[in-house]
């Protein structure tokens, strides 16, 4: 059944079932155990610190995570939950139609129902954790490193909430106004965590010599959270209303990365 998305998807490549804490229960051919495992460890961490980041999209009563979307220059990653405790992966190419494999995924899981899921075998409260200490850090400490240009973008875009620039180190370098600095450092560490998952994904999409990957978007009921790559040893994680148009948002937060990665002097990406 899971091949259903490879045969029926131009440019689909691979998909595989997972659990919650990293062990594969299908996959479809062409894939080595080894790349398998690999991937549904990296897939499980990806989806954990995906719903860590949920305060950082807004506050609201329902923030459920809706799907985790890595770009690639070689292609794309999908990651969406496929019942209690397990998850669909797939990977296509970079000309997929992005609506047409999510139709395909939802509706593999649809068909699947209640055979997809998974008890779990860790404890599955880490994730929860994780976001209760966002919560509880959001207002607290100063706002950090107020970064003007992203103040900028995230002014001139509505439905745009916040901005972290993350230095090589996963530390934060700037902030937008607003944003307190226990609730960036939080974020920054998830991010960061979230980058290293996401590269480890590469050859899912594709064993390709010199791709790069280019972003991780992450949808919520509520909102979008999402991390670009900002130059050498440097990200951007942002963050917007559910309505916002997040490929405006990104494009204005690219316009101004060579201003922000150029003033190693005023310690935004260059101060260790």
């Amino acid at each position: 059944m899971v091949r259903d998305i490879v045969e029926n998807v131009p440019e689909a490549r691979h998909a595989v079932v997972l659990s919650a804490d990293g062990i594969a229960r299908g996959a479809t051919d062409g894939l080595s155990e080894k790349d398998v495992r690999t991937l549904s460890a990296a897939m499980a961490g990806m989806q954990s610190l995906s719903r860590a980041t949920a305060l950082f999209a807004g506050p609201a009563s329902d923030r459920r995570w809706n799907q985790t979307v890595v770009e690639f220059s070689h292609g794309w990653i999908f990651l969406i939950g496929a019942g209690q405790g397990a998850y669909l992966a797939a990977a296509a190419g970079p000309d997929v139609d992005l609506q047409q494999i999510s139709f395909r995924m939802h509706r593999l899981v649809a068909r699947l129902g209640d055979n997809l899921s998974s008890a779990p075998r860790v404890n599955a409260g880490d994730a929860a954790r994780a976001e209760a200490a966002a919560s509880g850090a959001g207002g607290q400490g100063g706002t950090g490193f107020v970064v003007p240009e992203l103040d900028k973008a995230v002014a001139e875009v509505p439905g745009a909430r916040h901005a972290v620039l993350l230095g090589a180190d996963g530390l934060p370098r700037g902030v937008t106004s607003g944003l307190g600095k226990d609730l960036a450092d939080t974020m920054s560490a998830a991010m960061t965590g979230l980058h290293a998952y996401s590269r480890a994904t590469s050859s899912f999409a594709g064993a390709v010599e010199g791709a790069e990957w280019r972003q991780t978007v992450i949808e919520f009921s509520h909102g979008w959270v999402f991390l670009i790559a900002a130059g050498e040893g440097a990200y951007l994680a942002a963050a917007a209303e559910h309505d916002c148009d997040i490929e405006e948002f990104t494009i204005r937060l690219q316009d101004v990365v060579p201003a922000l990665v150029g003033t190693p002097g005023q310690g935004v990406v260059g101060d260790a």
